[in-house]
């Protein structure tokens, strides 16, 4: 697996892969299946940032994210499901890690849906917890449980 940078001209791979994986997220519907290419087009262009995922030359994976502060804030973490339960998410956690800190930030962050256990069982697997509990309204009036998850990491110093 190979995980790289994205451009803005990787925003219909970045939109196809959080659709797909998001499918299953439709009680009620999540956002992200709705979210054009454009819109991620423009994100990306405007401060956003992302990681793929590739298995050769197959993008298999995604996260997007965006810098605050001292805080790395990511999220639509997306695995096609053909590639799910095969250590990916985790290895692009880990790899998030490793970009907070060349940033120089100390707290990654994220929002999971409480009626995704087994992602909120994943990021606690790895050393987040969550930290709030809220109710997202959305304009059409649904209401969402979400839960907030952080984890602490340590930046290295190198000596030389």
């Amino acid at each position: 697996m190979l995980i790289k940078p994205a451009t803005s001209d990787d925003a219909a791979i970045i939109t196809e892969i959080m659709q797909v994986a998001f499918r299953e997220y439709n009680n009620p519907p999540a956002s992200a299946l709705i979210e054009t290419t454009e819109e991620v087009r423009s994100a990306l262009e405007n401060g956003e940032q992302s990681l793929i995922c590739y298995d050769q030359d197959i993008p298999v994976a995604m996260v997007r994210l965006k810098f605050t502060n001292k805080e790395l804030y990511f999220y639509r973490l997306s695995v096609l499901p053909t590639y799910q339960r095969k250590g990916i998410a985790k290895l692009l956690l880990k790899e998030l890690e490793s970009y907070a800190g060349n940033y120089v930030v100390t707290q990654l962050v994220c929002k999971v849906r409480m009626t995704a256990p087994k992602n909120i069982l994943l990021y606690q697997s790895v050393g987040y917890e969550i930290f709030d509990q809220v109710i997202v309204r959305k304009a059409n009036g649904v209401e969402i449980p979400v839960v907030h998850m952080k984890k602490q990491i340590q930046l290295v110093k190198i000596t030389g």
